[in-house]
């Protein structure tokens, strides 16, 4: 939170270490949270106090406070979590490079390296100037994530320093309180849950629920209090019977009972509609074991002693959240006819289950393997930060990365063995993307547990996927209907502007040669001095940029051509902007699967076969039309937009055409014409009735075909039915 007034730059004279006599209460505070380290670190700690104290002289908060207390309070949360020394330096030091005369060098001199990196990577998240505060969430998610990246760290100290804030959000105005509540509840308690920092998730939940709605909170958290007596008794009872079963089998343990946060219970009943009581109406216990086998051992205790019900055991230490999060998960059917929620892990996954990440620099054991929580959030936020360079816009990526912020997951087994976590509802698809985006961008089918099922084929937990690729595969515009997570959204969309970029170049270099051809000159010999006024006078970074507006229809071919072929080099480049060329009777060859650049008109749908012309359409590129298409001459008046085109020997794919068929009015009629279709291999993609009465009805079918020789064996079959009164192509 930057200071309410900010210090003006004057050389920093670097106070002397004071005496723990003279270090006021919450500095004293810190450092007893800070225990856990050697003497001489909390000596630095000590250290980074004075230095910051003196940088921020004369700041205070809103609430009046010197503002050093807050930084301090920052690294408090953090020495709670068992963050190492370096990290709690920087959220001492975290506002100092932005708002005091403190420099990054003098960090580095004064604490070293690491500690001015993440001082900065701290500074560079709340640099940035928006349009709007939905670009400004979007933005400065994308700058977190790229933090993150860097040092985990950085996002240790930002997601402190927000707890501290909303626990001090009292100072701040009507408005900013709900501003600041909806961010947190939207952005950041959804990455400490992500990270697994499910303590630091639950607090800036809790405050961030009490300042958007206090009312709600208030109701809530009442009822919570005055839970009535039965409630209590119950919990009481089912846990002296736990206690004595686990003591019984000599099994060390710890159990505590837990109690739901108010907004739990919120979301809860927002989400499935339900009353308080409905919600409520749950008891849930933690046991905490030493070893792995101590926790199976443990589940088959609690089995003994209360029925488990069907299908709500979940092994999460087998199958790890991807956060690292590692629990056995049961419910059991108590005494008093409720369910009773069951959570067995060892104090290493419990310890994990409080502060994600944050553990790995107070744990010291076993925390480096693949599962671990510092590896997986390693991994996820790679993967973010690849989808985010892929990106074009903010707010598509974070529309993207919302998917993989509130997981709920599916876990898929590969060929090899490794389990791979993927959102709920991915297909086939997303699990070729998550291996790898070649794998994605080559797929075109899958096995799933040894079946052949298409990419579009949704995904269950525990199935065994392998993918199947080809290297003439390549994404299609429908895979985005159904892809669900980010990383294959993002992956398919910048694989196909990559292919339509490159049809669009290929395509404009056919049209501009053709167009220097009729001037008697070409491409190749075009001196590069007048190429290079040329792309520089109209803003074109390099000639692939020129080549694909001309497909595109945003730069006429001739004109382009006349300036390129012009010889008089003294004159200013400039378009002309009339006088019409001879233009190269040479056909451009087409296969139609030149995306983004090439269409087929709507009015008369054109197909492989057909004699065509195509109509340069700005920001359409060429839109292809039957030479007997009723609108050719409406386009006949503008000859400079004409294009001969034909089609390529190579022409593969479907093409969309339109049946008009009249047909007896009678019970099955219409089955029939549809089986007549299918028989001959043809898509039927939509039917309507043109006309309709009490003998006769008139159908438009739309259909999809190779070329004109496969829709005249649809229509021949289609006549050869005896309801069929008469075909003909629309």
């Amino acid at each position: 939170m930057t200071p309410a007034n900010p210090a003006p730059t004057a050389p920093l004279a670097v106070p002397p270490v004071h005496d723990a006599a003279d270090a006021p209460d919450y500095v004293r505070e810190l450092e007893q949270a800070a225990d856990y380290l050697p003497d001489d670190q909390r000596a630095q700690l000590r250290r980074a106090w004075a230095v910051g104290a003196a940088a921020h002289v004369g700041q205070t908060r809103k609430s009046g406070e010197p503002y050093i207390t807050h930084p301090v309070a920052v690294a408090k949360v953090l020495a709670d979590q068992g963050l190492d020394v370096e990290t709690l330096i920087a959220a001492i030091l975290h506002d100092t490079i932005e708002d005091t005369p403190l420099t990054y060098d003098g960090l580095v001199s004064e604490f070293g390296e690491t500690v001015a990196e993440l001082v900065d990577g701290v500074t560079k998240l709340d640099k940035i100037q928006f349009r709007d505060r939905q670009e400004a969430a979007a933005e400065s998610f994308r700058k977190m994530l790229l933090a993150m990246s860097r040092d985990l760290r950085v996002i240790l100290i930002k997601l402190a320093d927000r707890l501290h804030n909303m626990r001090t959000l009292g100072a701040q105005s009507m408005e900013a309180r709900h501003r600041i509540a909806r961010e947190t509840l939207e952005i950041y308690a959804p990455i400490a849950q992500r990270l697994g920092m499910n303590l630091i998730k639950a607090e800036l939940q809790d405050l961030g629920f009490r300042a958007l709605h206090p009312w709600r909170h208030a109701v809530i958290e009442k009822r919570l209090r005055t839970q009535p007596v039965v409630r209590r008794e119950s919990l009481v009872q089912i846990e002296a019977q736990l206690a004595q079963r686990l003591a019984k089998e000599k099994l060390a343990h710890r159990l505590v009972s837990r109690v739901k946060s108010p907004w739990s219970i919120y979301t809860k009943m927002r989400a499935e509609h339900k009353t308080f009581a409905q919600v409520m109406d749950v008891f849930g216990f933690r046991i905490v074991v030493r070893t792995v086998p101590d926790c199976y051992h443990a589940l088959g205790v609690v089995h003994a002693a209360y029925k488990p019900l069907d299908s709500r055991f979940r092994d999460f230490i087998a199958i790890p959240k991807a956060n690292g999060y590692q629990s056995l998960h049961t419910v059991l059917f108590g005494p008093y006819g409720s369910p009773i929620e069951v959570q067995i892990r060892t104090e290493e996954m419990d310890l994990i289950a409080e502060r994600g990440i944050a553990a790995h620099w107070s744990y010291k054991h076993g925390g480096d393997g693949p599962n671990s929580a510092q590896s997986r959030a390693h991994s996820w936020i790679a993967n973010l930060v690849e989808s985010q360079r892929a990106t074009g816009s903010s707010l598509e990526f974070l529309e993207n990365v919302k998917v993989d912020l509130f997981p709920d997951e599916v876990y898929l087994f590969t060929p090899k063995g490794d389990i791979m976590a993927l959102p709920r509802n991915s297909t086939a698809l997303d699990f070729a993307y998550a291996v790898h985006t070649d794998v994605g961008n080559r797929a075109v089918a899958a096995r799933v547990d040894g079946r052949l099922v298409p990419l579009r084929t949704k995904l269950a937990s525990g199935q065994r996927v392998e993918i199947i690729t080809a290297k003439s595969s390549t994404p299609k515009p429908q895979w985005l209907e159904f892809v669900v997570s980010g990383k294959a959204r993002t992956s398919i969309r910048q694989q196909l502007k990559q292919l339509e970029h490159e049809d669009a170049v290929q395509l404009g270099h056919r049209m501009l040669d053709r167009a220097l051809e009729a001037l008697g000159i070409s491409l190749d010999r075009v001196p590069a001095v007048r190429m290079d006024a040329y792309l520089n006078e109209f803003r074109y970074p390099r000639l692939e940029a020129l080549l694909a507006d001309i497909a595109l229809g945003n730069r006429m071919p001739q004109q382009v051509a006349m300036a390129l072929a012009r010889e008089a080099p003294g004159k200013p480049l400039r378009e002309p902007g009339s006088g019409m060329l001879p233009m190269s009777q040479d056909k451009i060859l087409i296969t139609g699967a030149e995306r983004g650049v090439i269409s087929f008109a709507n009015c008369c749908l054109p197909i492989p076969g057909d004699e065509i012309m195509g109509y340069h359409t700005a920001g359409k590129g060429i839109v292809v039309h039957r030479l007997d298409c009723p609108n050719v001459a409406d386009y006949r008046k503008s000859p400079d937009r004409w294009v001969p085109i034909g089609w390529d020997r190579q022409v593969a794919g479907d093409f969309a055409a339109a049946l008009r068929i009249e047909v007896d009015n009678r019970p099955g009629s219409l089955a029939q014409v549809a089986a007549a279709i299918a028989e001959a291999e043809s898509n039927i993609d939509r039917v309507e009735y043109l006309e309709r009465d009490a003998n006769i009805a008139v159908m438009r079918f739309a259909i999809e075909v190779s070329d004109r020789r496969h829709l005249a064996d649809v229509m021949r079959r289609v006549r050869r039915l005896n309801v069929v009164l008469g075909v003909q192509r629309i």
